[in-house]
């Protein structure tokens, strides 16, 4: 796939179905004149596919990643898409997901699916749309804490450069964006 022609296709489909521009409240609690549902193209068939492409494309200096996941349920199909499209490379990562809490029966477990169990195996973060970063660093502090894996790369799709992708690089964590707010402005 030609990774440019993928990048501008993808900001169409973002551009088209899940940027606007009025005033909204996000889940910090802020307002913004800026809102990104990416769930709208991370749910479509071709939107997975262009996801999929462009950040393993981000990935391919991980030879050793194993696994791709995040905070459910804005990670889970970008997670999906990138596993699916892996199986079929000499990488194959498998998906796991983090649920927000610790599920309350069973395992109890708040890391989900099949995760790898060697110490620091290094695994792959996404998010969908970053600005606080508090759903990334919940996910990475859930893997920290219950596994034994060590976060390799952290993927967004849209940055909206609000601070937390430089959050969390000044923390030590590689974080790559598809997009970021100036791409939609």
């Amino acid at each position: 796939m030609d990774i440019t022609a993928a990048r501008d296709e993808l900001r169409s489909l973002l551009r088209e179905r899940s940027v606007r521009h009025g005033t909204f409240k996000l889940s910090s609690g802020a307002m913004s004149d800026f809102y990104v549902d990416c769930r709208q193209v991370t749910m479509d068939p071709r939107g997975m596919h262009l996801i999929a492409a462009l950040m393993l494309d981000l990935t391919v200096d991980l030879t050793g990643a194993r696994a791709v996941g995040g905070l459910t349920m804005g990670a889970d199909p970008i997670a999906g898409a990138i596993a699916y499209a892996s199986a079929t490379t000499d990488r194959p990562l498998a998906m796991f997901s983090v649920r927000k809490e610790p599920k309350g029966h069973g395992a109890g477990r708040q890391v989900e699916g099949p995760f790898p169990a060697e110490d620091g195996a290094p695994v792959i973060v996404v998010e969908d749309t970053m600005t606080t970063g508090a759903s990334t660093r919940r996910a990475i502090e859930a893997i920290e804490r219950d596994t034994k894996a060590t976060v390799a790369r952290v993927l967004v799709i849209v940055d909206r450069l609000e601070g937390g992708a430089d959050g969390l690089r000044a923390d030590g964590y590689d974080v790559h964006a598809l997009f970021t707010r100036r791409d939609f402005d």
